[in-house]
């Protein structure tokens, strides 16, 4: 995984993908990276990311500590894992069913059935409110669950992008994931926090108040897990996949077969390198991807609110794609991943200068326009070059990877690129809670150092007072940390779009 309110997209991840991921409560994006390469997946895999990505919100404004946030973060790695059971994806099928097809179908069946089951169980799961809290430990096995079946569904999707576009094109395909996943993302993400807020539906849906939105988490869940089935069903009778060009495109001789090819890979020095590089180069955007979002959430802005000013956003989140696919569907996509590089950034810093200054704004009534203007800009820099970064990935995973082996070599490269950035968000938001130093006031020798002491500190009639938060602290060290990756090893990451086909290409003994 999983921005402004709302989490990650392209790490996650995926994100298998840039985000990253995730994952948390980070700011709006692609999801984060979660790989994908189809069209067909604007839905099926989006929705799915975007629900995981709403409960880290909700957990905020139940009094989540960041700790808990850490631990829910671990649902999005199931697309950073998934190359573990890839080979098992690729190389077992029915033929006359579809290779593809095989797997895809009775995984987005049990999707389906799997969130009407969780539909029953989520009000339970996030408390009532009234003394009971939300079960962290719960939510994130379901979750976890939850993202593994997506995850497996976005094995066979990566593998069948490689036969459905041709190789000259096959550079468009990480165009279609971006517009179709950030579709499926903000139906169930932003959509759903809007109507799932009381004071939003109040405000701009109905004539008469009511103390709950007009949607819950758990109508929602069982409302998309009836359209996967229905969906799943029309794809599985009326779609069909291109049998005269598996055999010929991507063939292999079995599990075994497989997994030897994938340890191939990993060894070749191009790949070995790139694998390397990519999991170290988002440590400098992961205390503003994985927190920035929980913190203005902490700081009293409404998570509505957040989600509503990612609606201005879809249009440029759909152009964005298309036109950065044409500077990275040619021979040096990375190009485009170092340039934006340096200006994400510098809005890590320009992040925490936000999350400072929200409270210093605040009033009785909520926050001035000019506040949610400034933090829209903020949002579209992000997005622009996240999408910069984002995109130029994908077209470089697409290039390289070897059709011969098509399923497992893209969901290698997509799946370290989602690693690369949940890892750091997971230790981001871990952290925010042991750097965060805190005083007690108004009550002598009691200490704020943990839950137990801060709740001896309110009962001796003290208070707790945060006198250094952690996330400033994040915030400088990471941006450090990322402008050292890109003087020392930037050049030789844009050195890898020299290499030669033959660096890429599978060499395999029968």
């Amino acid at each position: 995984r999983h921005g402004l309110a709302l989490h990650r997209p392209p790490s996650a991840g995926s994100s298998s993908g840039l985000c990253s991921q995730p994952c948390s409560g980070s700011l709006p994006r692609p999801p984060a990276g979660r790989p994908g390469t189809n069209h067909g997946r604007t839905e099926t895999n989006g929705i799915p990311l975007g629900l995981a990505g709403s409960v880290p919100l909700i957990l905020q404004s139940k009094n989540a500590s960041y700790t808990e946030q850490a631990f829910f973060s671990f649902v999005f790695w199931p697309f950073s894992l998934k190359l573990l059971w890839a080979p098992l994806v690729d190389a077992v099928y029915l033929r006359r069913f579809g290779r593809r097809k095989s797997w895809l179908v009775p995984t987005q069946y049990v999707l389906g059935l799997f969130m009407i089951y969780l539909s029953t169980q989520v009000d339970v799961l996030l408390g009532d409110g009234q003394g009971r809290g939300p079960d962290v430990v719960a939510l994130t096995v379901t979750f976890f669950l939850f993202e593994f079946l997506a995850a497996t569904q976005d094995i066979a999707v990566d593998g069948w992008a490689l036969t459905m576009l041709s190789r000259e094109n096959v550079g468009y395909a990480s165009t279609c994931n971006s517009v179709g996943q950030t579709a499926g993302y903000f139906l169930g993400n932003v959509l759903f926090l809007a109507l799932e807020s009381a004071s939003f539906c109040n405000k701009y849906l109905r004539f008469q108040p009511q103390p709950r939105g007009i949607v819950t988490l758990s109508d929602f869940l069982f409302f998309w897990g009836a359209v996967f089935l229905i969906t799943t069903t029309l794809v599985a009778l009326f779609k069909k996949e291109n049998k005269e060009l598996t055999p010929t495109k991507e063939e292999t001789q079995g599990i075994t077969d497989t997994y030897k090819l994938l340890f191939s890979i990993i060894k070749m020095p191009a790949v070995f390198t790139f694998c390397l590089l990519i999991l170290t180069a988002k440590v400098g955007f992961s205390a503003a991807d994985a927190v920035t979002g929980l913190k203005l959430v902490e700081e009293g802005v409404p998570k509505e609110h957040l989600a509503l000013l990612a609606v201005p956003m879809v249009p440029l989140q759909i152009i964005l794609p298309l036109i950065i696919s044409k500077y990275t569907a040619g021979p040096q996509p990375l190009n485009t991943f170092y340039k934006a590089m340096p200006f994400r950034l510098l809005l890590g810093l320009e992040f925490a200068f936000l999350v400072w200054w929200t409270p210093r704004v605040r009033h009785e009534g909520g926050f001035p326009i000019y506040y949610y203007a400034v933090v829209l800009l903020s949002y579209a820099l992000h997005q622009i070059s996240l999408y910069s970064m984002y995109v130029a990935i994908m077209a470089f995973n697409a290039k390289v990877s070897d059709p011969l082996i098509g399923g497992t070599y893209m969901t290698l490269l997509n799946t370290v690129s989602n690693l690369g950035g949940n890892w750091p968000s997971t230790v981001a938001l871990w952290l925010v809670d042991p750097l965060t130093v805190k005083e007690c006031t108004g009550a002598q020798e009691q200490a704020c150092g943990n839950a137990l002491e801060a709740e001896l500190c309110t009962k001796a009639g003290g208070s707790c007072i945060t006198t250094l938060d952690g996330y400033y602290v994040e915030s400088v060290i990471c941006v450090i940390l990322g402008f050292g990756w890109w003087f020392l090893l930037g050049p030789k990451f844009k050195k890898l779009q020299d290499e030669g086909q033959s660096s890429w290409k599978c060499k395999r003994t029968n």
